[in-house]
């Protein structure tokens, strides 16, 4: 920490996605932890509720108060279930603090598509139209100087990392891609609820909200600005029995003849520089052990002449690189320092 650090403060400190944000932020060079917020905890220690965190954070839980924040921070992560943010960040906005929001609430640019998918009233116009979507890979140039980044979902980071390029290289029929999803328990948060119950779900394997997940309409916004025109995709998510990581298994028809070694070509040179995306060699194919408790995105490919599709399997831990990690990159994005400070974890195996 440097006299010239910023200031910022984490709003849901409570949750996964919260408390990674604490691990990673309390090792970056250039940033300073002011306030630990949690609406439900106020004045208990961080450490009570994490204990894995006694001795090294010892900070109480403030409330939320936009205006204590604002002499508190400069920025402010808001780690906040779906709905929470939509009401807070113009009030977060309004007393001059950035905002990097890691909830869904400012992720899509139709606000009845946000009615129709996340089941919440309309968020607020004015402070739609400040967020810019912070997939740095693709939006990088964007996010630069910006106050108000609304960071990508999980899923759609990992999908959106494997399809990106070969669409919009015009390499497949846009109106084929089908997406089937796998996360680890974590993404859904560290609230109760029998879903994730250890006798529900240990042993099992099931999809849910089928035709349903409210990140099928973001992928379908971000793939269509970069297609040029509208595409639609299958979007199914699974729940499996382990703690992090998503793998996103992704199918789609060919349009023009092409071979594992031009897809390995085709992007390494799109993600040419990006720290974070890892390209794997033809024949080969990424797990999500790979990539724990990292911020990196593993990439792999194969052709099937005989079908003529493209199968794309991509994955990452869904608390980093699909939530807080990616939260952090669009940090030093945002301030101009090197992206990946802070974030160079070696994943951890086994």
């Amino acid at each position: 920490m440097t006299e010239a650090s910023l200031k910022v403060a984490i709003i849901g400190s409570t949750g996964y996605g919260g408390v990674e944000l604490i691990r990673i932020l309390l090792q970056h060079p250039q940033v300073e932890i002011a306030s630990v917020i949690s609406a439900s905890s106020v004045g208990e220690p961080i450490a009570a509720g994490y204990p894995h965190l006694n001795e090294i954070m010892c900070d109480t839980l403030d409330g939320v108060d936009p205006k204590e924040i604002a002499s508190k921070a400069e920025l402010v992560f808001t780690a906040t279930p779906t709905g929470v943010s939509a009401k807070l960040v113009p009030q977060l906005l309004a007393e001059g603090l950035k905002v990097i929001d890691l909830s869904g609430d400012f992720r899509l640019k139709d606000s009845s598509d946000y009615v129709k998918w996340y089941k919440h009233d309309p968020v607020d116009e004015d402070a739609l139209e400040q967020a810019v979507y912070g997939l740095c890979e693709w939006y990088g140039e964007q996010v630069q100087g910006q106050s108000f980044i609304s960071n990508p979902g999980c899923y759609a980071t990992a999908a959106l990392l494997g399809m990106a390029p070969i669409l919009k290289a015009g390499l497949i029929d846009p109106d084929s891609v089908i997406i089937d999803a796998k996360s680890g328990v974590s993404g859904a948060g560290r609230g109760v609820n029998l879903g994730v119950h250890f006798s529900e779900l240990n042993e099992n394997f099931k999809a849910y909200k089928v035709n349903a997940h409210q990140h099928t309409p973001e992928i379908e916004q971000v793939l269509s600005e970069l297609h040029g025109k509208p595409v639609t995709v299958t979007f199914t998510p699974h729940l499996v029995p382990m703690t992090r990581g998503i793998m996103c298994t992704m199918y789609a028809k060919l349009k023009a003849q092409v071979s594992n070694e031009d897809l390995v070509k085709l992007y390494q040179e799109q993600y040419a520089g990006r720290r974070f995306v890892r390209i794997r060699p033809a024949g080969t194919y990424p797990a999500t052990k790979e990539v724990y408790a990292s911020n990196y995105c593993d990439i792999g490919f194969s052709v099937d002449e005989r079908t003529n599709r493209v199968t794309i399997l991509s994955v990452i831990d869904n608390v980093m690189k699909g939530a807080a990690g990616q939260a952090v990159q669009n940090l030093n994005v945002m301030m101009g320092w090197e992206e990946s400070t802070g974030l160079l974890f070696t994943p951890v195996y086994p």
